[in-house]
Protein backbone atom coordinates (compact mmCIF):
# COMPACT_ATOMS: atom_id res chain seq x y z
CA UNK A 1 0.00 0.00 0.00
CA UNK A 2 0.95 3.48 -0.26
CA UNK A 3 2.66 5.34 2.38
CA UNK A 4 0.42 7.75 3.69
CA UNK A 5 3.42 10.23 4.18
CA UNK A 6 4.24 10.31 0.57
CA UNK A 7 4.17 13.45 -1.05
CA UNK A 8 3.87 14.16 -4.83
CA UNK A 9 0.79 13.09 -7.83
CA UNK A 10 -1.37 10.07 -7.41
CA UNK A 11 -0.69 9.78 -11.59
CA UNK A 12 1.71 11.35 -13.77
CA UNK A 13 1.05 11.28 -17.75
CA UNK A 14 4.18 12.93 -19.37
CA UNK A 15 4.32 13.15 -22.97
CA UNK A 16 2.62 10.49 -23.62
CA UNK A 17 1.90 9.11 -27.32
CA UNK A 18 0.78 5.76 -28.98
CA UNK A 19 -0.23 5.00 -32.48
CA UNK A 20 -1.60 1.68 -33.98
CA UNK A 21 -0.46 2.28 -36.96
CA UNK A 22 -1.40 5.75 -38.72
CA UNK A 23 -3.50 6.49 -36.48
CA UNK A 24 -2.80 8.30 -33.29
CA UNK A 25 -4.57 7.42 -30.72
CA UNK A 26 -2.49 9.56 -27.91
CA UNK A 27 -0.80 12.39 -29.11
CA UNK A 28 2.26 13.92 -26.51
CA UNK A 29 -0.64 13.60 -23.52
CA UNK A 30 0.91 15.25 -19.92
CA UNK A 31 -1.27 15.89 -17.03
CA UNK A 32 -0.80 14.98 -13.09
CA UNK A 33 -3.40 14.21 -10.89
CA UNK A 34 -2.97 14.89 -7.35
CA UNK A 35 -3.83 12.32 -4.02
CA UNK A 36 -7.29 12.92 -2.89
CA UNK A 37 -8.85 14.21 -5.83
CA UNK A 38 -11.74 13.31 -7.41
CA UNK A 39 -10.70 13.77 -11.70
CA UNK A 40 -12.48 12.85 -14.58
CA UNK A 41 -11.39 11.99 -18.01
CA UNK A 42 -13.72 13.17 -20.53
CA UNK A 43 -13.80 12.86 -24.18
CA UNK A 44 -16.13 11.67 -27.29
CA UNK A 45 -16.01 7.84 -28.49
CA UNK A 46 -12.40 7.17 -29.97
CA UNK A 47 -10.80 10.15 -28.16
CA UNK A 48 -8.29 7.91 -26.61
CA UNK A 49 -9.00 7.03 -23.13
CA UNK A 50 -9.26 3.83 -23.13
CA UNK A 51 -6.01 3.45 -24.75
CA UNK A 52 -4.58 5.90 -22.13
CA UNK A 53 -6.32 3.72 -19.24
CA UNK A 54 -4.21 0.94 -21.08
CA UNK A 55 -1.21 2.35 -20.61
CA UNK A 56 -1.49 3.13 -16.84
CA UNK A 57 -2.01 -0.55 -16.76
CA UNK A 58 0.94 -1.71 -18.61
CA UNK A 59 -2.11 -3.85 -21.39
CA UNK A 60 -0.08 -1.92 -24.05
CA UNK A 61 3.14 0.23 -23.90
CA UNK A 62 3.10 3.82 -25.22
CA UNK A 63 5.36 4.62 -28.08
CA UNK A 64 7.09 7.55 -26.06
CA UNK A 65 6.83 9.68 -22.91
CA UNK A 66 6.35 8.22 -19.49
CA UNK A 67 3.62 7.37 -16.68
CA UNK A 68 4.43 7.07 -13.27
CA UNK A 69 2.03 6.07 -10.51
CA UNK A 70 2.91 6.92 -6.76
CA UNK A 71 5.82 8.17 -8.04
CA UNK A 72 6.75 4.79 -9.77
CA UNK A 73 7.28 3.98 -12.89
CA UNK A 74 4.18 2.70 -14.41
CA UNK A 75 6.29 -0.09 -16.46
CA UNK A 76 6.87 -2.38 -12.89
CA UNK A 77 4.40 -4.01 -11.87
CA UNK A 78 5.00 -2.71 -8.38
CA UNK A 79 3.25 0.66 -9.38
CA UNK A 80 -0.06 -1.00 -9.52
CA UNK A 81 0.11 -2.21 -6.02
CA UNK A 82 -2.24 -0.03 -4.71
CA UNK A 83 -4.40 0.47 -7.53
CA UNK A 84 -8.51 -1.00 -8.12
CA UNK A 85 -9.56 -1.18 -12.00
CA UNK A 86 -12.97 -1.06 -12.84
CA UNK A 87 -13.00 -1.75 -16.81
CA UNK A 88 -15.81 -0.27 -18.92
CA UNK A 89 -17.48 -3.57 -19.97
CA UNK A 90 -16.94 -5.48 -16.63
CA UNK A 91 -18.18 -9.26 -16.89
CA UNK A 92 -17.39 -11.27 -14.09
CA UNK A 93 -16.56 -15.13 -14.46
CA UNK A 94 -20.73 -15.79 -15.26
CA UNK A 95 -20.43 -19.15 -13.13
CA UNK A 96 -19.27 -17.81 -9.93
CA UNK A 97 -21.77 -16.47 -6.79
CA UNK A 98 -21.35 -13.37 -6.11
CA UNK A 99 -19.59 -13.95 -2.78
CA UNK A 100 -17.17 -16.11 -4.66
CA UNK A 101 -16.28 -13.15 -7.14
CA UNK A 102 -15.75 -10.67 -4.04
CA UNK A 103 -13.55 -13.86 -2.59
CA UNK A 104 -11.29 -14.29 -5.51
CA UNK A 105 -10.86 -10.40 -5.71
CA UNK A 106 -10.17 -10.12 -1.96
CA UNK A 107 -7.59 -12.63 -2.46
CA UNK A 108 -6.08 -11.34 -5.27
CA UNK A 109 -6.00 -7.95 -3.59
CA UNK A 110 -4.40 -9.38 -0.65
CA UNK A 111 -7.35 -8.71 1.68
CA UNK A 112 -9.36 -10.89 4.17
CA UNK A 113 -13.55 -11.37 2.95
CA UNK A 114 -15.25 -9.68 5.65
CA UNK A 115 -18.82 -10.20 5.04
CA UNK A 116 -20.27 -7.56 7.64
CA UNK A 117 -18.16 -5.15 5.21
CA UNK A 118 -19.27 -6.84 1.72
CA UNK A 119 -22.89 -6.36 3.06
CA UNK A 120 -22.35 -2.57 4.34
CA UNK A 121 -20.80 -2.47 0.88
CA UNK A 122 -23.87 -4.14 -0.98
CA UNK A 123 -25.83 -1.69 1.11
CA UNK A 124 -24.55 1.81 0.06
CA UNK A 125 -24.81 0.67 -3.35
CA UNK A 126 -28.23 -0.75 -3.48
CA UNK A 127 -27.50 -4.03 -4.15
CA UNK A 128 -29.30 -6.82 -2.37
CA UNK A 129 -27.54 -8.93 -0.53
CA UNK A 130 -29.54 -11.98 -1.82
CA UNK A 131 -26.82 -11.41 -4.98
CA UNK A 132 -24.25 -12.91 -3.29
CA UNK A 133 -25.68 -16.33 -3.50
CA UNK A 134 -26.85 -15.90 -6.92
CA UNK A 135 -24.38 -16.81 -9.94
CA UNK A 136 -23.19 -13.80 -11.84
CA UNK A 137 -25.25 -15.04 -15.36
CA UNK A 138 -28.63 -14.45 -13.15
CA UNK A 139 -27.35 -10.31 -12.61
CA UNK A 140 -28.75 -7.88 -14.66
CA UNK A 141 -25.96 -5.34 -16.03
CA UNK A 142 -26.93 -2.75 -13.38
CA UNK A 143 -26.47 -5.50 -10.52
CA UNK A 144 -23.60 -6.96 -12.67
CA UNK A 145 -21.93 -2.95 -12.31
CA UNK A 146 -22.51 -2.44 -8.97
CA UNK A 147 -20.37 -6.02 -8.24
CA UNK A 148 -17.65 -4.87 -9.57
CA UNK A 149 -17.44 -1.35 -7.93
CA UNK A 150 -18.13 -3.41 -5.05
CA UNK A 151 -15.29 -5.25 -5.32
CA UNK A 152 -13.15 -1.54 -6.28
CA UNK A 153 -14.59 -0.06 -3.12
CA UNK A 154 -14.02 -3.03 -0.50
CA UNK A 155 -10.02 -3.41 -2.13
CA UNK A 156 -8.98 -0.70 -0.10
CA UNK A 157 -6.74 0.75 -2.48
CA UNK A 158 -5.86 4.29 -2.51
CA UNK A 159 -6.02 4.74 -6.70
CA UNK A 160 -9.56 3.72 -8.26
CA UNK A 161 -9.51 3.49 -12.04
CA UNK A 162 -12.92 3.40 -13.14
CA UNK A 163 -13.56 3.75 -16.56
CA UNK A 164 -17.25 4.86 -17.51
CA UNK A 165 -18.62 3.59 -13.63
CA UNK A 166 -21.86 4.87 -14.30
CA UNK A 167 -22.58 2.60 -17.02
CA UNK A 168 -25.33 0.60 -16.37
CA UNK A 169 -26.74 2.26 -13.33
CA UNK A 170 -30.32 3.85 -12.61
CA UNK A 171 -30.26 6.97 -11.41
CA UNK A 172 -30.34 5.53 -7.70
CA UNK A 173 -27.44 3.52 -8.32
CA UNK A 174 -25.55 7.06 -9.65
CA UNK A 175 -26.98 9.15 -7.16
CA UNK A 176 -25.59 6.18 -4.65
CA UNK A 177 -22.39 5.81 -6.42
CA UNK A 178 -21.77 9.39 -6.05
CA UNK A 179 -22.02 9.72 -2.98
CA UNK A 180 -19.47 6.65 -2.15
CA UNK A 181 -17.04 8.59 -4.76
CA UNK A 182 -16.94 11.31 -2.31
CA UNK A 183 -16.49 9.31 0.37
CA UNK A 184 -13.09 8.00 -0.70
CA UNK A 185 -12.13 11.65 -1.71
CA UNK A 186 -12.94 12.48 1.72
CA UNK A 187 -10.81 9.83 3.01
CA UNK A 188 -7.84 10.75 1.16
CA UNK A 189 -7.97 8.32 -1.86
CA UNK A 190 -7.68 9.20 -5.59
CA UNK A 191 -10.50 8.23 -8.32
CA UNK A 192 -9.73 8.67 -11.60
CA UNK A 193 -12.69 7.79 -14.26
CA UNK A 194 -13.77 8.30 -17.26
CA UNK A 195 -17.55 9.44 -17.89
CA UNK A 196 -20.42 10.74 -20.57
CA UNK A 197 -21.90 12.23 -17.80
CA UNK A 198 -21.29 15.46 -18.05
CA UNK A 199 -23.62 16.59 -15.58
CA UNK A 200 -22.20 14.20 -13.25
CA UNK A 201 -18.71 15.75 -13.47
CA UNK A 202 -19.85 18.96 -13.14
CA UNK A 203 -21.24 18.02 -9.62
CA UNK A 204 -18.55 15.75 -7.61
CA UNK A 205 -15.06 16.37 -9.37
CA UNK A 206 -12.09 18.59 -8.62
CA UNK A 207 -10.28 18.57 -11.83
CA UNK A 208 -11.16 17.06 -15.24
CA UNK A 209 -9.63 16.67 -18.70
CA UNK A 210 -10.64 16.86 -21.95
CA UNK A 211 -9.47 14.69 -24.14
CA UNK A 212 -9.79 14.87 -28.51
CA UNK A 213 -8.26 12.59 -31.46
CA UNK A 214 -5.39 11.79 -28.36
CA UNK A 215 -4.61 14.90 -27.60
CA UNK A 216 -5.17 17.09 -24.44
CA UNK A 217 -7.97 19.98 -25.03
CA UNK A 218 -8.21 21.37 -21.15
CA UNK A 219 -7.16 20.17 -17.61
CA UNK A 220 -8.08 22.14 -15.05
CA UNK A 221 -11.99 22.43 -12.63
CA UNK A 222 -14.96 22.42 -14.44
CA UNK A 223 -16.23 25.76 -13.42
CA UNK A 224 -12.25 26.88 -15.22
CA UNK A 225 -13.75 25.02 -18.47
CA UNK A 226 -17.04 26.61 -18.38
CA UNK A 227 -15.34 30.05 -17.88
CA UNK A 228 -12.66 29.81 -20.42
CA UNK A 229 -15.16 28.44 -23.24
CA UNK A 230 -18.11 31.00 -22.10
CA UNK A 231 -20.57 27.83 -21.41
CA UNK A 232 -23.52 28.14 -19.68
CA UNK A 233 -23.16 24.66 -18.46
CA UNK A 234 -20.50 21.93 -18.53
CA UNK A 235 -21.70 20.51 -22.20
CA UNK A 236 -21.49 23.98 -23.83
CA UNK A 237 -18.38 24.47 -22.47
CA UNK A 238 -16.99 20.81 -23.49
CA UNK A 239 -18.54 20.87 -27.11
CA UNK A 240 -16.97 24.58 -27.50
CA UNK A 241 -13.55 23.18 -26.13
CA UNK A 242 -13.24 20.38 -28.47
CA UNK A 243 -14.49 22.84 -31.75
CA UNK A 244 -18.29 22.08 -32.15
CA UNK A 245 -21.02 23.76 -32.71
CA UNK A 246 -24.17 23.87 -30.84
CA UNK A 247 -27.32 22.66 -32.05
CA UNK A 248 -29.54 25.39 -33.25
Amino acid sequence: MTDASSTGPALEFGRVSKSFGATPALDDFSVAVERGELFALVGGNGAGKTTLIKCMLDFTAPDSGSIRIFGVPGTTTASRADLAFLPERFNPPHYLTGRDFLRYMAELHRNLYDEEEVRKTFGRLDLPVSALDRPARTYSKGMTQKLGLAACLLSGKNLQVLDEPTSGLDPKARALLKRELRRLRDAGRTVFFTSHALADVQEICDRMAVLQNGRLMFAGTPIELMQKFDGANLEEAFLACIGEQLPA
